[in-house]
Parts: C-alpha cells; structure tokens; sequence
C-alpha cells in the first residue's frame, strides 16, 4: 500500500483492497460530495465508512488528531458526524429529515467539514429516500454523505446515481475460517460449515460459532427437519422465536450499560442524565434491531438447509454449506422429490421478505412451516 494511505484507513480495509484504494484515491484527489459503500453484510463497509468519514473530518481540522480520534471512537463522536442507524426494519423519513435533511444546513461546529452516514441505507422506505434526492443533488460544499448498503437493490436508482460507488466484496471463507479458529476450539469441519453459511460476513460467522448462534442454527435446522417429518404439532417455531427475543434482549442490555458506564465518567448532571436517556432509546432500537437479524438469519439457515437438502436429494456431490450435518440431510433427503426442497428453499427466502414489512413474525413462521409440513412431510418421523 502506499505510504500516504492513513494508518486508520488501512487498517480498517485490510481485507477489501480495491474499496480501500478507491477511497484513498478520493482523499488525495479531493472527495466528493456522496458515496455508496456497497457489498456483502459483514464484509467491513461499517469500518471502512467511518475511518474515511474520519480523514474527511481530521483534513482541515485544527487538531486532525483529535478529529480522527474523536470520529473513529463510537462512544465520543465527532460532533460533525452524524451516524444515522435504522430504528428498527426501515428508517423512518422524518428522522432522515431532522438528522440529515435539515442540519445540512448548518456549517461544521469544528473543522472545515461535515459527514453524514446512513448505515443500513437500504431500510429507507421509497418516501425516504425522495425525500433525500434533492439534498444528494445539491449538497453543501462543506458536506459529505455515505449510505453503506448490503443491498443496493433496494435503493432507488435516482439515489444511487447520485453517488460515487464503492464495492465490497464479500470476504473470503479461507480468511474467515482463518479468524474463526483464532477465537474458537471447533472441529475443521465445523469451520468450514460456519464460514460456508455466513456469506462472506465475518460478524455472521462469529456469531454463530458463539453459543447463542449455535443454539440459533440448530432451532432452525430443528424447525426443516420437523417440517420433512410432518411434526410440527409442538410448534418448534416458538423456541426460535423466544431465543431471537433472548439475543436482543441481551444487545439491549449491553448498549444500554454502555450508556451507563459512560454516564458515571460524567459524574452526574445533566449530561450524564441526557446519555442515559439516549442510551435507554438506543437500547431498545439495539434489541429490537438484534432481535429482527436472529429471526432473519434464521429463515436464511432454513434456506441453506433446502438447499443442500436439494444437492444430496439429486446426488449431485459436495455440499454447500452444512458440510457438518451430511449425516442428518442424508436422512432426510430420502424419498424427497429434489424440487419440493427447492420450492421449500424459496419459501423460507419468500418469508424473510416479509418479515421487511413488518409482519408478525409468529404468523409468518407458523405459515411458513405448516406450508413446508404439507409440502416435504412424510409419515415417519426423522428427528
């Protein structure tokens, strides 16, 4: 890399080179207006964003050093940065208008700039993202602003044309196999499965060798298997769902200890009461938020798991993913038509649709499995 890349900047696109370089070009250039960071979850866009929005802020500043500190640390922001996360499934447009929209308007408290960053900007909904075209189109000149997507599909084509793209690419299974083995004790086989089902995401992966996202895998793979054996009378679904209210319940708790811990540095006063109170309504978004992922990441494991049930249905060879569990897809695969898999596999990805619109989660689960049980199910039990 060449020497004049900021450490900070290097670091955190270690593993996403031509995205690093693209945006290491922009700085020495001079940066544009807006940009798109686009690409696989988990692939290091979040990272990546906010150490550019750091050099942006430390050029011009009085203390660059400062700056970027102050930007690249979550819990002592720049106030020249604003980080808009999505409050639950979709962000809503009147905060995209009191966050963005309006205070673009007004010229930087330190420095000689401005960053706006909407992170999972693929939740705004259609009126969302019209109500951002015209500030895309004529930004101040002391603005800039990143949408980070990892599904750029969902934005508007007027809005993505407004921006200076960036691709990631999703991270390779040999590096995340490498940095799975690095935290955890696991069998090579289960590695290789782990890193095979997380797409590409490191966060993914990390998770679910933990012990929740262990949990989490095997209520999903016991939802298919009790759908491919017609007994779901015991509705394994709600399992699922209690454990994805645990995983955000536990999130919540830990933003909001965050606060806490942050509110006792201030010792006391009325800055220490508005970080708690934030913390609290930042507490909630996070489990929520945490919530909504495990169910999603559920319905996506289901996918995987018609999908290889597909492979082994048609003997067609290696498996995809669930490398670790042949001996459990062997034993259902037996008698299956290898299209009912397929067909179940686009319903569990039909389901997770959905669940975007925000649809109850019970309901669509309990649909989803009757609809499987009726499809794939066979009168003698596999479980």
């Amino acid at each position: 890399m060449p020497a004049e890349i900021p450490t900070s900047l290097e670091r955190a696109g270690e593993h996403q080179p031509a995205a690093l370089a693209a945006l290491a070009a922009a700085l020495a250039a001079g940066p544009s207006h807006a940009y798109a960071l686009l690409g696989a979850a988990g692939s290091g866009k979040r990272a990546l964003g906010r150490a550019f929005a750091a050099e942006l802020l430390a050029e011009g500043a009085e203390d660059p050093e400062r700056a970027r500190r102050q930007a690249l640390d979550e819990r002592s922001p720049h106030p020249d940065l604003t980080w808009i996360t999505p409050p639950g499934n979709q962000h809503l447009v009147e905060e995209i208008r009191t966050r963005l929209i309006g205070p673009i308007a007004y010229r930087p408290f330190e420095g000689t700039r401005s960053v706006f960053v909407i992170e999972a900007a693929d939740a705004m909904a259609e009126e969302s993202q019209n109500a951002l075209l015209k500030t895309l189109e004529e930004p101040p000149a002391y603005a800039h602003i990143l949408l980070i997507s990892s599904e750029p599909h969902a934005l508007l084509e007027t809005v993505l044309s407004r921006c200076q793209a960036v691709p990631f690419a999703p991270l390779p299974r040999e590096l995340l196999e490498r940095r799975l083995a690095e935290r955890f004790e696991l069998p090579p086989e289960r590695l290789e499965a782990l890193a095979a089902l997380s797409d590409g995401d490191l966060d993914r992966a990390g998770f679910l060798a933990s012990e929740l996202g262990t949990r989490l895998r095997e209520l999903a793979v016991g939802c298919c298997r009790a759908a491919r054996a017609g007994a779901i009378g015991e509705r394994p679904w709600r399992e699922l769902l209690q454990l994805a209210e645990e995983i955000g319940k536990e999130r919540g708790s830990a933003v909001e200890a965050e606060a806490g811990a942050r509110a006792e540095e201030l010792g006391g006063g009325r800055d220490a009461d508005r970080v708690r109170r934030a913390g609290a309504e930042a507490a909630k978004r996070a489990d929520r938020r945490a919530r909504t992922a495990a169910i999603d990441l559920s319905l996506a494991l289901c996918a995987t798991w018609f999908t290889d049930l597909v492979a082994v249905a048609e003997g067609v060879g290696a498996l995809a993913r669930n490398i670790d569990l042949a001996a459990e897809l062997e034993a259902d695969a037996g008698g299956l038509d290898p299209s009912l898999a397929r067909r179940a596999a686009e319903r569990a990805l039909a389901a997770r649709r959905r669940l975007t619109v925000n649809v109850s989660e019970e309901l669509a689960l309990e649909a989803l499995f009757h609809e499987l049980a009726a499809m794939l199910g066979r009168s003698s039990p596999v479980l």
